[in-house]
């Protein structure tokens, strides 16, 4: 039985981080020694509102002073990733029924490429259950705010990309 500090990955694009996400983060944490959130560098997709690396900056700092979580990019299949942090969990989160067959797909898979893969899933609070990185990506392009679907900090990131005030309504 493996005695180390229970690790788990929560992977995903967080293109931007959402409260969705940040209540997910705070959720695993009592469960989990340390959580890795896991920022995919997808190469193939080029329509990101935030490059990898301004992502990782704004997670950073939207996790500062959580000493228990830290922010890494991977590339590749989760399993290997995993490998190389040394987590066997990964944290998966559940909006609604319409998330569930393709997460489940991707826990299965996972767990056939590495059998000492298990995926957790966390649901989070209903005040954020219809929040999705899409959809807040969406609401600003078309003009909307997105005070209160995503922590100040990517607001203000935001909106310097607009090309408005940092504090604008």
């Amino acid at each position: 039985m493996n005695k180390g500090p229970r690790i788990a990955v929560y992977p995903g694009s967080f293109d931007p981080i959402h409260e969705g996400h940040l209540d997910i983060i705070h959720r695993c944490r009592p469960v989990f020694d340390r959580v890795v959130v896991a920022v995919l560098r997808n190469t193939g997709k080029t329509s990101s509102f935030f490059p990898v690396e301004e992502r990782v900056e704004i997670i950073e700092a939207v996790l500062e002073g959580f000493d228990d979580c830290r922010v890494e990019t991977f590339e590749g299949l989760l399993v290997h990733f995993m490998d190389k942090v040394g987590a066997r969990t990964t944290v998966r989160g559940l909006r609604a029924v319409s998330d569930f067959e393709t997460e489940f797909q991707m826990a299965l898979m996972n767990r056939r490429l590495d059998p000492r893969v298990e995926t957790v899933f966390f649901t989070p609070k209903e005040e954020y259950s219809y929040i999705s990185s899409r959809l807040v990506k969406e609401i600003f392009l078309l003009g909307g705010d997105v005070e209160g679907l995503v922590p100040p900090v990517v607001r203000r990131r935001m909106l310097a990309r607009r090309g408005g005030p940092a504090g604008a309504r």
